[in-house]
């Protein structure tokens, strides 16, 4: 068992939250399918917060983080992939595009969906405008939409596998639509939720350049920052900057600054490594509740906005962060 795992001190805490993520999940569709109200929005919220785990657990996967061998690490990933939905695309291609998030130091994304909004009818762009007003993440099922598009376009294997894997998902919701019609709607608003934390978490993480590479091939030599922009342009996000166990809800995600300076370095001991390497200093500390307001405020204008907006030196620094989105480490090509 020891041998299997690559950090001793990781396999019960591994463990434990690879547990919670999958019976939880399921648990929570057990609670949509049969329970009343008040279970139903229980099921909704463990639905949800389960899927953000088993997807920060793909982040770790993507570290190899959990097992010694980076075939299990894969085989982890690829399954907690079907999970959270992010199985459109195989999962070599999310692990190598957040690799080159990494080694380049910039926001990695296969598509540039601002160009696609442009180019559309306005009434579509005006439509995709209307639903993130009322907090409907419509970018990220465009995004979505644009890994299928383009899985199809490429013919063959890929073709194949994306009509396999969209039967599959959809055999899947059709059974719970047919054992319980509402849980389908009830997964759905479970689903945008789970997508609002992944959003939220990524929105302020960085400050990069957009580097647009559907062919997930390493950025132009002129475009590669160095490790001292790098850790300007990033950001922790913490759900407490004081009460440290409160990160657990996001897996220590928000300990972002410190995941960059050693991205091999498990979830677990992320809150540790950020102390020992920024103590009291909160420059690049960023508290869910200042960044609230500006994810709210300016959940139009980002999503066609040409940059991530200013982080100010004291005060209110989040008044002009508008953040970043359609980054997600789950949509690749």
């Amino acid at each position: 068992m020891i041998s299997l795992f690559r950090y001793r001190d990781g396999i019960i805490l591994n463990l434990a939250a690879l547990t919670y993520a999958v019976m939880g999940w399921i648990g929570g569709i057990i609670l949509i399918a049969g329970a009343g109200p008040i279970g139903t929005i229980c099921g909704i919220l463990l639905i949800a917060h389960t899927l953000a785990i088993s997807a920060y657990l793909i982040h770790e996967c993507e570290h190899g983080t959990i097992f010694a061998r980076t075939r299990n690490n894969d085989r982890l990933g690829a399954a907690l992939a079907w999970m959270s939905g992010a199985c459109i695309a195989p999962y070599a291609g999310l692990k190598e595009k957040h690799l080159r998030h990494h080694a380049d130091r910039l926001d990695v994304v296969s598509f540039d969906y601002r160009a696609v909004l442009h180019a559309a009818p306005s009434w579509f762009r005006t439509a995709v405008l209307a639903l993130e007003y009322v907090y409907v993440p419509a970018v990220e099922y465009l995004m979505r939409g644009l890994i299928i598009h383009h899985r199809w376009r490429l013919g063959g294997a890929a073709r194949a596998r994306l009509i396999a894997v969209l039967a599959l998902r959809m055999a899947a919701f059709a059974a719970l639509g047919l054992a319980a019609p509402a849980a389908l709607a009830a997964y759905a608003i479970a689903y945008a939720i789970f997508l609002h934390i992944l959003r939220f978490e990524d929105a302020f993480q960085h400050t990069f350049d957009v580097y647009h590479a559907p062919d997930l091939h390493a950025a132009p030599t002129a475009m590669i920052r160095d490790r001292a922009y790098e850790h300007a342009n990033t950001y922790s996000d913490v759900v407490s900057a004081d009460h440290p166990w409160l990160n657990l809800l996001v897996l220590n995600f928000a300990y972002h600054n410190a995941h960059h300076a050693k991205p091999a370095e498990p979830w677990y001991r992320l809150a540790k490594l950020h102390r020992k390497l920024y103590a009291d200093d909160r420059t690049q500390v960023l508290p869910v509740r200042s960044l609230l307001a500006s994810y709210h405020h300016y959940r139009v204008a980002r999503v066609l906005a040409s940059d991530y907006g200013n982080v100010a030196p004291e005060g209110d620094r989040a008044a002009g962060f508008l953040g970043a989105v359609g980054v997600s480490f789950l949509t690749a090509s």
